[in-house]
This record gives structure tokens, C-alpha cells and sequence, in this order.
């Protein structure tokens, strides 16, 4: 008997019974679908980090204000007016393994255009600062170290301003808009960054040169350090000197502030792709455990498989003996079997198939979740099912192949 006919007798004998066939698939079914959805959601999850890491720039560290102490009362951490635009210049001319450095400060105004306004977060800085981002612009120029130097009424701005205060076929560029009643000349769009991991809007910003920003807006928050800057972005040479990078960065901040080495430092470094890597490390283990939980439905529908088959050996035990009477080799009966339970199960697969894309398409839909559908981990979910249908079916394969034909031939 060839294969092909091994497999027509197969699909006859599951289509006549098609409900009790149907119930075999159903743990197969959700397996298959379980862990195709679960596994789309952690690939999201990790893609949607990736992303975010490729947006902050490569190798970049962030620098910030430590907590502020009143009256023996720590306040929260940032509320420290301890880094000034002389440690950002010191760290990028002193320190060889940084590339450059951007001081910045920022707070929230209202910006208006024409009848159109928005709030929105307005961060003042140097050009350096889309250098250590990697952030191109979409049209228009950046502002020049002249302009930032002199104060000069000119803003970047990101895509979502663009998008509330601009209609779509106009160019900001050249336009005049007002920061806190302050006139700012629109110089460049910058191209969209998108969502952070935290959900906030990269491109809901405005930029203006840091002087412009401290002279006009921000700097009368600040009384007792005009100089003072909210964070430091940091681009180190290459990824390769990071950890150098940061342990240099601390100790020329201690030795400009003067801290003595029982004092603590009042700042701290952070690294945000590092912080974001480690997540995408546990959203992979934890999507991977999810996976294999949603295995077990397999498993399940394995042994679902079994118990059907062995019902199925049950009631065709004339079937079997007639078979071998008539010259059937054992092998012959063995491969029948195994086959119809790799039907079964390969079936069931293809159906928990369209039922992960589904129910993956309404979850990223409804909920808003990042998905991402890879063939790897479907194809890895029909080779589970297929291993299921041979590893469960083998025992009752090998019962029918071992039934005695002259007992099978008397049995009613």
C-alpha cells in the first residue's frame, strides 16, 4: 500500500465521523492558536523596544540633577540644581570617550499658532542634542551654534505640533508662532520619532536654542543657578567605552562639585538602552513561558488523540483483521493509524493557525497591543502539533499493528 492510499483511507475514516473528530482537534486547535498569539505578543513587545532604543540614539547616557534636601527632607530625585552647562562643555572637551554633550531645560507652555494653539513641552539646547539623538529632520535646518549663542528667536518643532497648529498641505517652516507670548520664527520640522515605552509622545516637543529658552521662558524658574540645566545628554565614542564613559563622567562631575569621597553623589547616570535591553530580556522569558504554558493545551489535545484512537482500534478491529488476513503487513496497519492521527493534529494546526491570526488581529486591534506574526514561531507551532500527532498516536498504532487477525476476525 502506498502512501497516497494511506492517506485517502485516512481522511475517509476521519470524515466519517466528523463530529468526533472535530472534538479530537479542539485541544489542538487552542495549543496551536494559544501559543501563536502568545508568541506574536512577545515579538511586539520586543520589536516595540527595539525601536524605542534605536530612537534615544546609539551609546547614549543620560546625566541628571540628584535629589534636593530642605530642612533634612529629601525631595524627589532630579529636584537638585547640581549640573550646569559648564559640566556638559567639561565632559565633552575633557573626557576622550565622549563624543559630544547637550544640556537641556525644559518645561511646559502653550504655543499658538494663528487661532490654533497646543501644550506642549518645550526643551532648550544646542544642536548637539539631535547629534547624541540621531534625530533628522523632515524639512527645514537646525539652529546654528551662532543663533544659539545669541539668543535667537528661531524653534524646531516636532511632528505632532506640526500636525494640531499646520494644515496638512502647509509648511511651518518660515511661520511665526507664539511660545508664552514670546514670537518664535519656525526654522524645521523634525521627522517622527514616535511613542516611548512609557507611551509619551516623543514628537508632542519644541525646541529652542537653550539661551533663547533660558532669557525668555525657563530662566526666572531659576534663582539660584542661572546656569543650571535639567539633564545632560551624553554620546560616548563607541559602545565599546560605555562603562568607561560613565565611571569618567561621575568622577569629573565629583571633582567639579567638589565632593569629598564620604560625600554621595548629587547626580546620577543613567543608561536608557541598557534599562530597555533588560526588558526586552524579560518580555522574551516571560513570552516564552506564556508559550509553554499555552503548550500544555497541546499536550492535552494529544492525549485527547490517544484516547480517541485506541476507541478508534476499538471499533475497527474486523477492519484490522481483514486486513491482515488478506496479506496487510504490520507495517501497513502501524502507518494507517500513525497517519490518521497526523492528519488529525496537522489539520487541527492549520485551524489553530488561522485562529492565532485572528485572535492576534483583534488583539492589536481592540487592546492596542504590539503584535508581530513571525513564521518561525508558526511553523514551530505545526511542527509541535505534527510531533503530537505521531508521539500520541504511536501506542495506538502499535496496538492495531499488533491485534491478533484471527481474534480481530471473531470479535463482533
Amino acid at each position: 500500500m502506498n502512501m497516497f492510499e494511506t492517506l485517502r483511507i485516512a481522511i475517509r475514516s476521519i470524515s466519517s465521523n466528523r463530529m468526533r473528530s472535530g472534538l479530537t482537534m479542539l485541544g489542538i486547535i487552542i495549543g496551536v492558536a494559544s501559543v501563536v498569539t502568545m508568541v506574536a505578543l512577545g515579538s511586539g513587545a520586543r520589536t516595540m523596544v527595539a525601536e524605542q532604543i534605536r530612537s534615544l540614539g546609539a551609546h547614549v547616557l543620560m546625566v541628571l540633577p540628584g535629589e534636593a534636601r530642605e530642612q533634612g527632607v529629601r525631595k524627589e530625585a532630579g529636584s537638585a540644581q547640581s549640573l550646569t552647562e559648564s559640566d556638559a562643555r567639561a565632559i565633552a572637551f575633557e573626557l576622550s570617550t565622549v563624543a559630544v554633550a547637550a544640556p537641556s531645560i525644559r518645561g511646559v507652555f502653550q504655543i499658538v499658532s494663528g487661532n490654533r494653539n497646543w501644550r506642549t513641552t518645550v526643551n532648550g539646547t544646542t544642536t548637539d542634542y539631535f547629534f547624541v539623538r540621531e534625530w533628522a529632520l523632515a524639512e527645514g535646518r537646525y539652529f546654528t551654534d551662532e543663533e544659539t549663542l545669541a539668543g535667537a528667536k528661531v524653534t524646531l518643532i516636532g511632528q505632532t505640533i506640526a500636525e494640531h497648529l499646520f494644515d496638512k498641505d502647509e509648511s511651518p517652516v518660515g511661520q511665526t508662532v507664539r511660545i508664552a507670548n514670546a514670537p518664535m520664527t519656525v526654522i524645521g520640522v523634525l521627522a517622527e520619532k514616535g511613542p516611548t515605552g512609557t507611551g509619551r509622545d516623543q514628537d508632542d516637543v519644541v525646541f529652542l536654542p537653550i539661551s533663547t529658552a533660558r532669557q525668555r521662558l525657563i530662566g526666572g524658574a531659576n534663582q539660584v543657578n542661572r546656569e543650571a540645566v535639567g539633564y545632560i545628554l551624553v554620546k560616548a565614542a563607541s559602545n565599546d567605552v560605555m562603562s568607561v564613559a560613565e565611571q569618567q563622567i561621575a568622577w569629573l562631575l565629583r571633582q567639579r562639585h567638589g565632593l569629598r569621597p564620604a560625600h554621595p553623589d548629587d547626580f546620577r547616570i543613567t543608561d536608557p538602552a541598557a534599562t530597555m535591553a533588560a526588558q526586552t530580556a524579560s518580555t522574551r522569558v516571560l513570552s516564552w513561558l506564556l508559550a509553554s504554558v499555552a503548550s500544555v493545551s497541546l499536550v492535552v489535545g494529544g492525549i485527547s488523540i490517544m484516547n480517541i484512537m485506541l476507541v478508534s482500534v476499538a471499533e475497527r478491529r474486523r477492519e484490522i483483521g481483514l486486513r491482515l488476513a488478506v496479506g496487510a503487513r504490520r507495517s501497513h496497519i502501524r502507518t494507517q493509524f500513525l497517519v490518521e492521527a497526523l492528519v488529525i493534529c496537522l489539520l487541527g494546526g492549520v485551524i489553530g493557525l488561522i485562529v492565532g491570526m485572528v485572535g492576534t488581529a483583534l488583539l492589536a486591534a481592540l487592546a492596542g497591543w504590539p503584535v508581530f506574526l513571525s513564521p518561525a514561531s508558526m511553523a514551530m507551532a505545526m511542527l509541535f502539533a505534527g510531533v503530537t500527532g505521531v508521539f500520541f498516536g504511536y501506542y495506538p498504532a502499535r496496538i492495531a499493528a499488533r491485534s491478533n487477525p484471527i481474534d480481530c476476525l471473531r470479535s463482533n
